[in-house]
């Protein structure tokens, strides 16, 4: 009996147009690029007053550090790309049009790897399955490694090693309404280990707990782009992290709000030929944290719900409407497909300097075969101005991660046959 194998083959003669379509795939890549570049010099000369900054802070920000090193590699776009098995992270609606049966994705991202540190780290690992045509659950566990730390006390004294660490776990439930739109929700329990055991000016540290809600809802919908070419046109919204505060100590008055946050996103997906596939996606986010506000001595805005805080943070600015616009940050993306089997990838994400002031550009590359994908990422520093930009704990930094489909395992168990003598 003979056994037919498959060849992973990545360049193959393209079909349709190829000098064409190379101009356009070129065209388009090398605008997203120059764009990026021209962002970073324009911004890299603005100056900045310390007193211009007012950011937001939140409890267990690892909750928004992407997991995921396709979008990583696309500026951390992700509400309205095509979905995979990451897709619980950025909107888990998009699951309910995922057309495998079952899959599942482990990403590790380094943290503060330019600067030497080899222990802090952020792990990753989803996993979802269709019920039926129209269902889909999923779950994902994040780990967050802060490394070891030397505590010592008031004179510098050593008094012992500690490893404080973060996780979440979540379960959601993706359901098709129509054929064009989907709903889901997610829970999510969250642990915050940071120094538990120790106590500070008397008052003992615990660990600290809380729980999540996120709703997302997803559209998408076949087009024609001329005569010849079709695509899929896709919208998204998200709201995550939707929950109960959080703090570390009993006694405290007031607690941390989570990083609750509502995105909505867009995405246009290409089929330029039988070979090759271009999408774009752009994502626009805004933490629904209150607005910290020096000119008011009760601190009011920590006294909040969380459901409160999240209304009053789209007009509770101390700058009035044109801080709020800076409480937005984007993020835009690009990959490209060749044969489903190898892709390039590339992005920008702005922030505005007195929020936050992150600001890069990403590249990456992934390749599939079979029953396996690897997706890697890699975050290019913006110029930095002394006065403006904040570096990213990813700056440098080589990110990558593994993609299973049970789908294809399945296939390969069925085909495998005992050899005939």
């Amino acid at each position: 009996m003979i056994k037919q194998t498959q060849k992973f083959v990545l360049f193959l003669p393209l079909q349709t147009k190829p000098q064409k379509l190379l101009k356009k795939v070129k065209k388009i890549l090398s605008a997203t690029l120059l764009t990026i570049l021209s962002l970073q010099l324009t911004f890299a000369q603005t100056k900045l007053k310390t007193s211009d900054i007012n950011t937001i802070n939140t409890a267990v920000p690892f909750l928004r550090i992407s997991p995921d090193a396709r979008s990583g590699a696309m500026g951390d776009v992700g509400i309205a790309l095509s979905p995979d098995a990451s897709s619980t992270y950025w909107n888990a609606s998009k699951l309910a049009f995922i057309s495998n049966d079952m899959g599942a994705s482990i990403t590790y991202t380094p943290w503060l790897h330019a600067l030497g540190i080899s222990d802090i780290y952020l792990a990753n690992l989803s996993f979802y399955k269709k019920v039926d045509k129209n269902q889909t659950i999923c779950t994902s566990l994040r780990y967050f490694s802060l490394g070891s730390i030397q505590f010592t006390d008031v004179s510098g004294n050593p008094l012992s090693n500690y490893n404080p660490k973060e996780y979440s776990w979540d379960i959601g439930y993706a359901r098709l309404l129509s054929q064009h739109l989907s709903v889901a929700v997610t829970g999510r329990y969250i642990y915050s280990n940071l120094a538990s055991g120790f106590s500070v000016d008397g008052v003992q540290i615990n660990a600290a707990n809380g729980a999540s809600v996120d709703m997302g809802m997803y559209y998408n919908k076949k087009v024609k782009l001329g005569q010849e070419m079709k695509g899929l046109w896709a919208m998204g919204l998200n709201i995550s992290n939707l929950g109960t505060k959080m703090s570390y100590t009993h006694s405290a008055v007031t607690k941390d709000y989570l990083p609750a946050n509502i995105g909505i996103g867009t995405s246009l997906k290409m089929d330029l030929d039988k070979y090759n596939t271009l999408e774009l996606a752009l994502d626009i986010n805004k933490l629904l944290v209150p607005t910290p506000n020096a000119a008011d001595s009760t601190q009011a805005w920590k006294t909040y719900s969380p459901l409160q805080g999240a209304i009053k943070s789209f007009g509770d600015a101390p700058g009035g409407v044109k801080e709020e616009f800076k409480e937005i940050y984007y993020s835009f993306g690009a990959e490209y497909w060749y044969d489903k089997q190898f892709a390039v990838r590339t992005g920008i994400f702005y922030e505005d300097p007195t929020k936050g002031g992150r600001f890069y550009a990403t590249l990456g590359v992934g390749v599939k075969y079979n029953v396996f994908g690897i997706n890697f990422s890699y975050l290019v520093p913006a110029f930095h101005s002394q006065t403006v930009l904040n570096k990213s704990p990813l700056d440098n930094t080589l990110r990558f991660g593994l993609l299973f489909d049970f789908d294809a395992l399945k296939a390969d168990a069925k085909n495998e046959k005992p050899a005939t003598m």
